[in-house]
C-alpha cells in the first residue's frame, strides 16, 4: 500500500489532557494536506476545528475513556457534539454492564446514542483489553443490533490497545453493514497496513505523522 492509501483510512488522532490548541490545528492542516479519513479530538475542540476547517471531516469521542457515564449524558454529549460540528462519533461502552452480564442495556445505549447522532457516523468502542472472547463475540452482537457503523478496538487509555486476533474475531461476528476500527498502540507503518489488511476500514493513531513526507 502507498502512504497515501494507508493515510486515507486513518483518524488522525490527538486525545491528549493537555492538548492545546494551537496543536489541535496542526493536526487538522496535517489532515486536510495529507487527506486522512478524520481527525480525531476531544469534543471541546470540535467548534473550533470546525470554524478554522469547513471541509474537514471531524470525529470526536464521547464517554471518554472509561465508559462509565450514563447513557443520557452519552447522548447529550453525542448531539452537543454533532451541534457543534461533529461528523463521527466515538463512543465507549459501559464495561460495568457487561461485566454485570447486562447486554441488553449495553445494546440500548448503542442505540439511543446512534439516535442522538442522526446520520453521523457512530463507532463503538468497547475496550477489548478488559474482555474475554465469550463477551467481545456478544458485543459484536450488540454493536450490530444496535445500528452503529463501526466496532473499535480501544481507547489507547486502557491496558492494552489492538490486536490482530480481535480483528480477526470482530470480522467473524459483526453484521454486514458494520465496519472496523483499531485503535491503540498502532505506532509502525508496518502496524497500519498489517491491521488494514485484516480487514479494518479504519485506524486510529497518534503516529500518522511517520507516512506525511
Amino acid at each position: 500500500m502507498t502512504n497515501q492509501e494507508i493515510l486515507s483510512h486513518i483518524d488522525h488522532t490527538l486525545l491528549k489532557a493537555d492538548a492545546s490548541a494551537e496543536q489541535i490545528a496542526r493536526l487538522c492542516e496535517e489532515a486536510v494536506i495529507y487527506r486522512t479519513a478524520s481527525v480525531c479530538i476531544p469534543a471541546s475542540y470540535v467548534r473550533f476545528a470546525r470554524g478554522k476547517f469547513p471541509e474537514l471531516n471531524i470525529c470526536t469521542v464521547i464517554g471518554f475513556p472509561l465508559g462509565y457515564s450514563t447513557a443520557a449524558e452519552k447522548c447529550f454529549e453525542a448531539e452537543d457534539a454533532v451541534k457543534n460540528g461533529a461528523d463521527e462519533i466515538d463512543m465507549v461502552i459501559n464495561l460495568g454492564d457487561v461485566k454485570n452480564g447486562d447486554l441488553g442495556a449495553v445494546e440500548s445505549e448503542i442505540a439511543s446514542v446512534k439516535r442522538s447522532c442522526g446520520d453521523k457516523i457512530l463507532k463503538v468502542i468497547i475496550e477489548t483489553c478488559y474482555l474475554t472472547r465469550e463477551e467481545k463475540i456478544a458485543l459484536c452482537g450488540c454493536v450490530t443490533r444496535a445500528g452503529a457503523d463501526y466496532i473499535k478496538t480501544s481507547t489507547g487509555f486502557g491496558s492494552a490497545g489492538a490486536e490482530i486476533e480481535d480483528i480477526r474475531l470482530f470480522a467473524e461476528h459483526i453484521g454486514e453493514n458494520v465496519r472496523i476500527k483499531a485503535a491503540g498502540g498502532i505506532r509502525t507503518r508496518e502496524d497500519m497496513e498489517r491491521f488494514l489488511a485484516e480487514g479494518c476500514d479504519r485506524i486510529g493513531t497518534s503516529a500518522a505523522r511517520l507516512l506525511m513526507n
